[in-house]
């Protein structure tokens, strides 16, 4: 008699487990199924940037802008005297945080590096009429150089080239592409970014379509990661 309520005691409480088993599994599958929404991950809203200022940024005399790209950094030496207009506005471009994401999209081996317009439309279409007007040359378009682009007279705003050899002869003459500074780390970056699509990316469409557009028909692309103005090397503690 004594195994016979034993049995039937480990009976019921097997029985008890399996129910709760049960229950359990019913729950979760009811939680799942309820169509209930999931809290979304939190992301860090994208940084507005911000078209040209009614009084733009003065820059000063002489700074240093450091691009992480995903090939590694380079830094730009900008010597505000050369062109004063174009090194304001490329502070100020630097400083709202305009070229993170940039892509490097005319890239012409032995001649430049071209880069400046932004993967979304909005930002373009904020700076598409903020030309500066042309300033004297002081400065030869030489190897490691950097200047604003113009498609015209008068015509620069945010986009820039590196010369990625002596293009005096063929810039100089033009007397419109006025250097604002000069590579001074990283030119072996620059030289490792990819040149497969040349001149193909369209600049229209970068402009009209952004990123969408680069990430569709030209996705190894090297970008910018990030931009900063840091101090120049004269104006380090020793």
């Amino acid at each position: 008699m004594t195994t016979g309520l034993v049995v039937r005691a480990r009976v019921g409480e097997m029985s008890a487990l399996t129910t709760r088993t049960l229950l359990a599994i019913g729950l979760l599958i009811s939680v799942a199924c309820s169509g209930e929404p999931r809290a979304a991950a939190s992301k860090s809203a994208p940084r507005i940037i911000a078209g040209p200022s009614a009084t733009p940024m003065r820059s000063p005399d002489t700074y240093r802008v450091r691009f992480e790209t995903n090939k590694g950094p380079f830094a730009i030496e900008v010597t505000r005297a050369l062109a004063p207009l174009g090194a304001d506005r490329f502070y100020e471009l630097v400083t709202i945080g305009y070229y993170a994401g940039n892509r490097f999209f005319r890239m012409v081996p032995g001649f430049v590096v071209q880069f400046g317009i932004h993967g979304d439309p909005a930002v373009n279409a904020k700076w598409a009429q903020s030309a500066l007007p042309d300033e004297p040359m002081r400065e030869s378009n030489t190897r490691g150089t950097v200047a604003f682009t113009t498609a015209d007279a008068n015509s620069r705003t945010v986009q820039l080239y590196v010369n990625m050899a002596d293009n005096a002869a063929k810039l100089d003459r033009q007397r419109v592409f006025a250097p604002i500074g000069v590579v001074v780390e990283g030119m072996d970056v620059l030289e490792r970014l990819n040149f497969e699509y040349g001149e193909d990316p369209v600049q229209s469409r970068i402009m009209s379509r952004g990123t969408k557009y680069l990430d569709r028909w030209f996705p190894a692309l090297d970008s910018i990661v990030s931009a900063t103005v840091v101090a120049p090397l004269s104006a380090r503690a020793p």
